[in-house]
């Protein structure tokens, strides 16, 4: 478990103790024959001719951990994943970055790795949506499609001869407006299934970047979106006289009423709250984390004190002590 950065009183320290101690042994006797530190021996089948991976090295014999984590065994080859280690991009990944440079037909963005990602001109959808070569026109209007910090989410296409290579080709991908970016420990974020959650009761969406970028912002429906900028550009051609009407619009559309802004603040709060304390991210645990504020009456600015973080942990440790009575 990490430094907590909170000052906790004397007893709030000794029941932080006893969560994470309780936390601690559940884990480790539902994974004890996976999880090794360094020096662990690792139980093999040496008939399979199996292949020594990164984190192991043979030792007497024995093949032995190098490095703190979880064993994973994938055909033949076993190696140790390191669990807290820098995110390491694998195709398909849903990533949350921002802009940090518009150059000649691509964008480069911080995604939180060791080098800047690429995403190509030609490997996202145009705002029109038709789907055609892109043109000189196209790479001088780069900006009015993505322009320094602002924030994107795309999917990881591969690696080139010039770096990482990003795609948005669909419409779950592109600009994040009206919301916060969090940035956590990548090994906090799973690569799940589903990366995209639509929180219904609270109006927003949460989106989990798997390098650790967490993005809460108002609920988005794409396809609302696009017909309001199909009369966008249809009112810009016919002139003026759609203005007034139009205008108050996009106005009302850009506005975030004060409630979503306030459940934004208390999900990122709830965020925050649970990497410090070192939990994996999902929405469960996050939605836990909101309830819990609610049901204490516990203000947004409130749930980052250490009162509410010990709370949090005892809550966790209660849920995973009742699940696995269940299981």
């Amino acid at each position: 478990m990490r430094e907590l950065q909170i000052s906790l009183n004397q007893t709030q320290k000794i029941r932080l103790q006893r969560a994470l101690e309780l936390l601690e042994s559940i884990s480790s006797k539902a994974n004890s024959d996976a999880s090794v530190i360094v020096a662990d021996t690792i139980p093999l089948n040496y008939d399979d001719g199996v292949l020594k991976g990164h984190g192991t090295l043979d030792l007497n014999g024995e093949v032995v951990a190098t490095i703190c984590g979880v064993v994973e065994r994938v055909n033949k080859l076993i190696y140790v994943r390191a669990l807290r280690a820098r995110y390491k991009p694998e195709v398909g990944d849903i990533i949350v970055g921002r802009v940090t440079e518009v150059a000649p037909k691509r964008w480069r963005l911080n995604i939180n790795y060791s080098q800047d990602a690429v995403l190509m001109l030609s490997s996202m959808n145009l705002p029109d949506g038709i789907q055609r070569r892109r043109t000189a026109v196209d790479e001088l209007n780069m900006r009015s499609i993505f322009e320094e910090n602002d924030v994107i989410c795309a999917e990881v296409r591969g690696f080139q001869h010039d770096g990482l290579h990003l795609q948005a080709r669909s419409q779950k991908y592109g600009k994040l407006e009206r919301g916060q970016l969090l940035t956590v420990s990548p090994y906090l974020v799973k690569r799940r299934k589903q990366h995209f959650h639509h929180l219904e009761q609270y109006g927003i969406d949460l989106i989990f970047g798997c390098n650790g970028f967490i993005w809460i912002g108002e609920h988005v429906d794409p396809t609302e979106d696009m017909m309001i900028e199909d009369q966008v550009n249809k009112s810009e051609q016919k002139g003026s006289k759609f203005e007034g009407t139009f205008g108050n619009q996009v106005q009302e559309r850009v506005y975030t009423p004060l409630e979503t802004r306030q459940n934004i603040c208390r999900t990122a709060n709830a965020i925050r709250v649970l990497s410090n304390l070192g939990f994996i991210m999902t929405v469960e645990v996050i939605m836990e984390t909101v309830s819990l504020s609610f049901s204490l009456n516990i203000n947004v600015h409130e749930m980052l004190g250490s009162e509410f973080c010990v709370l949090t942990a005892e809550k966790e440790a209660e849920r995973r002590t009742s699940s696995k009575k269940r299981g």
